[in-house]
């Protein structure tokens, strides 16, 4: 069965840095497409960036050029590099693996952007 472990997560000020990292397993790893999404209190579940199986990337347009989406097949796990961050992107943050049909997600990790 697939599992999906966040971690990273915590306080930062705004402008700061934080990586998040998701560690999978359950399955090979390498056949699946992966990607963050996130969701801040009362308010949906948005994409944030995913990684397609060929490596292609996709970004949510208010975190272009400031997070980066990346894996280790190695280690079989996800990373979502964040930087310059507002207090707009306090939300927890989960991650997803993607195969055929089929979604399976993480837990989430708390995000929060203050001074």
């Amino acid at each position: 069965q697939v599992q999906l472990v966040e971690s990273g997560g915590g306080l930062v000020q705004p402008g700061g840095s934080l990586r998040l990292s998701c560690a999978f397993s359950g399955g090979i790893f390498t056949m699946f497409s992966v990607g963050w999404y996130r969701q801040a209190p009362g308010k949906q579940r948005e994409l944030v960036a995913r990684m397609l199986s060929g490596r292609s990337t996709d970004y949510a347009d208010s975190v272009k050029g400031r997070f980066t989406i990346s894996r280790d097949n190695a280690k079989d796990t996800v990373y979502l590099q964040m930087t310059s961050l507002q207090p707009e992107d306090t939300a927890v943050y989960y991650c997803t693996a993607m195969i055929l049909s089929h979604d399976y997600w993480g837990q989430g990790t708390q995000v929060t952007v203050s001074s």
